[in-house]
C-alpha cells in the first residue's frame, strides 16, 4: 500500500473516531460558548473531537503537520511536506441546536494539496470519502450531477456572511436565485461540499477567503468525483485562494457568474 493510500485509511479512521466523540454529545445539552461573534460558537466537544482526531492521526503519522480550527493548532496549511487539517465539528451551530446536518472532517495534504479525505456525518449515518482514485459514499463510488441546464440546477450560498457583509448575502442568494432552479444552505460548508461531490446538489459559491478546515476535504472530493472547484477568477482553487465556487463542471460557468456577481465583478 502506498503512503497516500496509508494516509486516506487514517483519514477515515481518525474522523470516525472523532465523530464518534461528538455523537455521544449531541442533543445532550452541552454548553455552548462563543468566540469572534455571536453565532461563531464552539463547545467542549469541538475540543475534545479534534483531541481525538489529532490522536488517532498522531498514531501513524507523529511528525506531520496538524492544522485544525480549535485551540492552539496551527491555523495555515504548509506548502511542503505532510499535513492533516481538521474540523471537529463542522456545523457547531446545526450541532448546538440539534439539528443533524454536521460533520468531523479530515483531509491529508502533501505540498499543499489534498490527497486524501473524509467527512463523516454521524447524525446521519453518512460517511464521505475520497482517496487517490475516487470519490465514495458509505463505501459505494459517487460522481456529480450531470445536470447541466441550470434552470433545473441547485445551487448553495456555502457560508453565512457577518453581520457587517449582510449585503454580500443577499446579492449571493439573489445571484442564485435568478439563475437557477432552487437554492438551499445546509450550515455546514464540508457538508455542502460532499453533496456536490455525490451528485445531489449542482453548485455552491462564496466570495470569501476561506478556512482550510472547513473546504480542503471537500474540495478533493469534488475534483475525485469529476467536478470543477475554483476561485472567483475562474483559477483552480487552492486552499489560500480568494472565493471558492465548485460545481458539477457542467454548470460551472453559470456558478461562476453568480459566485462574481456577489462584489458586481461581472458588472
Amino acid at each position: 500500500m502506498s503512503e497516500d493510500a496509508d494516509r486516506a485509511t487514517v483519514a477515515v479512521r481518525a474522523a470516525e473516531a472523532g465523530a464518534a466523540v461528538a455523537a455521544a454529545a449531541f442533543r445532550q445539552g452541552i454548553d455552548v460558548e462563543t468566540k469572534d461573534g455571536k453565532t461563531d460558537v464552539v463547545t467542549q466537544a469541538d475540543r475534545d473531537t479534534q483531541r481525538r482526531v489529532i490522536e488517532v492521526v498522531e498514531e501513524s503519522f507523529a511528525d506531520d503537520t496538524v492544522v485544525g480550527e480549535e485551540g492552539e493548532a496551527r491555523k495555515e496549511v504548509p506548502d511542503d511536506g505532510p499535513a492533516w487539517v481538521v474540523d471537529p465539528i463542522d456545523g457547531t451551530n446545526n450541532f448546538v441546536r440539534n439539528i443533524r446536518v454536521w460533520a468531523t472532517s479530515v483531509a491529508a495534504t502533501r505540498d499543499g494539496e489534498p490527497v486524501a479525505s473524509a467527512n463523516v456525518l454521524p447524525a446521519c449515518g453518512d460517511v464521505y470519502t475520497a482517496d487517490a482514485d475516487g470519490a465514495y459514499l458509505n463505501g459505494t463510488s459517487v460522481s456529480v450531477s450531470d445536470v447541466s441546464d441550470p434552470e433545473r440546477a441547485t445551487v448553495v450560498p456555502t457560508f453565512w456572511w457577518d453581520f457587517d457583509h449582510r449585503e454580500e448575502y443577499a446579492a449571493a442568494t439573489r445571484a442564485i436565485v435568478e439563475r437557477f432552479g432552487d437554492l438551499r444552505r445546509f450550515g455546514s460548508a464540508q457538508v455542502t461540499l460532499s453533496m456536490v461531490a455525490s451528485g445531489s446538489l449542482e453548485g455552491t459559491i462564496t466570495n470569501e477567503q476561506t478556512n482550510p478546515w472547513d473546504t480542503i476535504a471537500g474540495v478533493h472530493m469534488i475534483r475525485q468525483a469529476g467536478g470543477t472547484v475554483t476561485d472567483l477568477h475562474g483559477n483552480r482553487w487552492r486552499h489560500d485562494s480568494t472565493g471558492l465556487v465548485a460545481s458539477n463542471g457542467a454548470v460551472h460557468d453559470d456558478v461562476l457568474e453568480a459566485a462574481r456577481a456577489i462584489e458586481g465583478l461581472d458588472d
